[in-house]
C-alpha cells in the first residue's frame, strides 16, 4: 500500500550496490506486473467504456515498464539473459510436441506471412 504519509519512505540512507539494484530491480517488475493485474481486474469489473479506455492504456503502460525493467535486468546482469532464452526454448520445444505454432513475432504484417509461405 502507498505510503505517502512519509515523505522520507523512498529515501536510502546510502547507494545501493549493484547486486542489491538488481533486487531491486526485480521487486519493481513485480510491481508492475501486479499493477497491471490490478488494472485489468478494474477493466474486467465495469462496463463504462471511458474508464475501460483509460484503464486498459494505463494497464498497457505498465506492461511498457516491464520491458523496460527487463531490458535494465538483462543490462545489470547479463546471465539472466541465459536463463530467460533455456526457459523460451523448453516452452517452445512443448509447443512442438503439442503441435502449436508459436504466434506471429511483433511487426509481423499479412505480407510478410505471405513471403514466408
Amino acid at each position: 500500500m502507498p505510503t505517502f504519509a512519509n515523505p522520507f519512505s523512498g529515501n536510502v540512507e546510502r547507494k545501493i550496490t549493484k547486486a542489491e539494484l538488481i533486487q531491486a530491480i526485480r521487486l519493481n517488475i513485480a510491481a508492475e506486473l501486479e499493477a497491471i493485474y490490478m488494472y485489468d481486474a478494474h477493466v474486467q469489473a465495469t462496463d463504462d467504456e471511458f474508464a475501460k479506455k483509460v484503464l486498459g492504456d494505463i494497464r498497457d503502460e505498465e506492461k511498457a515498464h516491464v520491458g523496460e525493467l527487463m531490458t535494465l535486468l538483462r543490462h545489470l546482469d547479463p546471465t539472466e539473459t541465459d536463463f530467460f532464452l533455456e526457459g523460451e526454448e523448453e516452452v517452445k520445444e512443448m509447443m512442438e510436441e503439442l503441435g502449436i505454432k508459436e504466434p506471429p513475432k511483433p511487426g509481423t504484417t499479412v505480407g510478410s506471412l505471405l513471403k514466408e509461405e
